[in-house]
Order: structure tokens, then sequence, then C-alpha cells
């Protein structure tokens, strides 16, 4: 049997069409998730340049294709109000989703690593630089000491936490960029601590970091999409098989159960939860 080039595109366009619920089902799952890691890089479609969004939590990872990197792209995916933490970078964009965040501070760190190794780090650069530096370091030893640390002991070294935080937003800098900085500081300064706060909440974004590594990956060798409906299918094959593999389970083999089950019943089966051990 020949197979050509556009053949084989509709068989990709068909099984996305099949696997659609699918790929909802991964969407609201991600909507559930008490701690959702967000981020996006760019995407090719017919040429023009568009964005690859990635939502994940530890047990699903859903892509999506936009040509908006901002609240478009954005209310496509938050269809509902979401009451988890939101793990991100300090993209704007995600200023509106949600009411808890954690901001990423490996990214605020290589901030602070890049301005020492510039020319421009002169004045009072190194004396906020080595504050905001402390303030890190001492949070993460205030969260491995949850359990330990009395709840009331735990709540007032927080507090001073965030004074320190308040502090080097609202003092006058010389440095241009610890003014930047403070800036940035005072916009979100009330979510970088929230890993401290709350149980199960990294305080870097690299979890979505590294969901969106395969499908830069894949960028790489496809270009991206020469259509919107390519992009779509595009995104759905990449959520189910990412979201398969986190779960223990063999994408390919999986999809051809499925696909098996589903031209004898008529009936898409449920989205498999995870591997089961063989006895």
């Amino acid at each position: 049997m020949k197979i050509t080039d556009g053949g084989l595109t509709q068989m990709w366009h068909r099984l996305a069409h099949v696997l659609g619920p699918w790929y909802e089902q991964i969407h609201h799952h991600c909507l559930d998730a008490g701690v959702l890691h967000a981020d996006e890089t760019g995407w090719r479609v017919e040429g023009q340049t568009w964005w690859l969004w990635c939502f994940a939590r530890t047990d699903a990872t859903f892509y999506l294709i936009d040509k908006s990197r901002g609240h478009t792209a954005l209310d496509q995916f938050f269809v509902k109000e979401f009451d988890g933490v939101l793990v991100s970078d300090f993209w704007a964009a995600y200023d509106a989703v949600g009411r808890l965040k954690q901001k990423c501070w490996p990214h605020l760190l290589r901030d602070l690593k890049e301005v020492d190794k510039g020319s421009d780090n002169g004045d009072d650069w190194p004396a906020f630089a080595k504050r905001l530096r402390r303030v890190f370091a001492d949070a993460i030893r205030l969260e491995l000491s949850r359990g330990v640390t009395p709840p009331l002991e735990y709540g007032q070294k927080l507090a001073r936490l965030e004074g320190r935080i308040v502090d080097l937003g609202i003092e006058e800098w010389t440095n241009p960029n610890a003014r930047r900085l403070s800036k940035r500081l005072r916009r979100y300064g009330d979510e970088l601590l929230t890993f401290v706060e709350f149980e199960d909440v990294p305080s870097s974004n690299n979890h979505a970091e590294r969901e969106v590594r395969p499908a830069v990956q894949m960028r790489k060798v496809s270009f991206g999409n020469q259509s919107e409906a390519g992009a779509w299918t595009r995104a759905v094959l990449m959520t189910v098989c990412r979201t398969l593999k986190k779960r223990g389970l063999d994408p390919l083999r999986t999809i051809i159960d499925t696909l098996r089950t589903y031209a004898a019943t008529g009936t898409l089966p449920t989205l498999p939860q995870k591997a089961t051990s063989e006895a």
C-alpha cells in the first residue's frame, strides 16, 4: 500500500480528532491541579510566529498552540477559575490568573548573575544583590524546617522574610539594575514566598521548562506547522503522548490498543490514569 505525504497527514488529523476527548480531559485535569506550572515558547505556523503554551502538573501536560502570547491564549486554557497555585516566570500575562502564584526564583537569580558579569554593576548594586540572595537562602532554610519549627515561630519568620522583600522594593537605589529589579519586587514580592507558605509548592518553574523541552526538540526538526489545523493536531498528539508517558504508559501501545477498542465498539475508552503493575 502506497502512503503519500498528504495521506499520512490526513491520518494524523483523524487520529487527533479521535483523541480529542482525551485532550479535553487532560485540559480539565490540569485546571483542577493544586499546583500548576506554566511556560511558553515560540512556535512557527505557516511561517508566522505563534506560541506554544505548556501547562503541567505531575501526571499531565497540556500543550496549546496559539498566535497570542497574551490573555487571549490564557483565556482559552483557563475556562474556569483556577483555585490552585500557578508557578511561572515573570511574564505579565500570568498576572490575571488565579489568586495564588509562585514566581520562579532561578529566573530572578539569573538576572542577578547577568548583572554581576556585566559592566553596570557599580554603586549600590552589590548590596542589593547580596541582600536579595540572602532572602532566598533564608527562605530555603525556613522551608526545610517545615514540620520541625513550631507553627507560630514559622509564621513569624515568614513574615520577616516578606518584610525584607518589601524593604528591598521600596528603598531608593542608585544603580539602574537595582532600581529595575526593585520594581519587580514591588510588583511580585508577595508571589516569591508562596513555596515557603504552602507545602508541595516549588520555588522554581523548572518542571514546566522540562515539559517544554520535548516540544522544542520537535520544533527544531519540524520547523513548526504549515497550517492552523496542523498546529491543533500537533498540540493534541503531543499532549496525549506526553501525558501517557508521564503516567508510566507506552504511548504508542496505549493508543493502538485504544484504536482497536474504538474501531470495534465506536466508543473511545477512558483516558488511562496510570500504569498498573503486572502480577
